[in-house]
């Protein structure tokens, strides 16, 4: 009998769904910086969502930076210069051997250097943001979930707190597909997602103590394995 693979289905959730639609609209040029978006409870009707999936949206690209809410305004396009970016990175699983490898490699050194950068400079308000993410992953680790999400924004959080944009929006380009990528090939296994709640604490802990050169070794040590991985890639 012909053994048959099949593939789990991952299903979307409305926020993602959301957050895909409107990146396409900027990309398509539809929306442009400075346009603004509907109420929001325009958008949730115009989606045939709740209010609470559309607020999710909102919330995580403007984290991204790719959206802004001002007061008097609303909710404005903002992130054009990463939209650009994106254009240059659009088919990151697609790179091959040396080209991913390198690609991996400038991932590692510029989080590096991010997470340098937040231990000297963060705020209570980061370490806030930081606390969240660090904790939605190790829930999700232990609801046996893949915790992607939680993952990302962890480490979109600490590069926030580096307080440098250009450094962000680098890495946010660069991060969300190849953490995509190793999720897919079962790279995390249960055993390296408990090394990795012990390394995202240790790295908080640092950042906490603004000790700059234990939050670089540390985040080095969490991403060694993302970076032997794709080496092996590579031959």
């Amino acid at each position: 009998m012909t053994k048959m693979n099949f593939e789990a289905i991952k299903v979307d959730k409305p926020s993602d769904i959301i957050i895909k639609q409107i990146r396409e609209l900027i990309n398509s040029g539809t929306l442009k910086a400075g346009d603004v978006l509907p109420p929001e409870r325009k958008l949730s009707e115009s989606f045939g969502v709740g209010r609470g999936h559309v607020r999710e949206a909102i919330k995580k690209l403007e984290f991204y930076g790719i959206l802004k809410t001002q007061p008097q305004s609303g909710t404005v396009v903002a992130g054009m210069g990463i939209t650009a970016m994106q254009g240059l990175i659009s088919n990151i699983l697609d790179l091959e051997g040396h080209d991913f490898y390198s690609l991996v490699e400038t991932r590692t050194f510029l989080e590096v250097e991010a997470t340098g950068l937040a231990a000297a400079r963060r705020t209570q308000e980061d370490l806030a943001h930081i606390e969240a993410a660090m904790l939605a992953y190790e829930k999700a680790v232990k609801e046996n979930q893949t915790g992607l999400d939680s993952d990302f924004m962890f480490h979109l959080a600490i590069a926030d707190a580096a307080q440098n944009s250009s450094l962000k929006s680098l890495l946010m380009v660069i991060m969300p597909d190849i953490l995509e990528y190793f999720s897919k090939e079962e790279v995390c296994t249960a055993s390296t997602k408990a090394d990795a709640v012990e390394v995202h604490r240790k790295i908080f802990d640092f950042i906490v103590a603004q000790d700059v050169e234990g939050a670089k070794e540390a985040m080095l040590e969490h991403l060694k394995p993302v970076l032997e991985q794709s080496k092996l890639r590579s031959l």
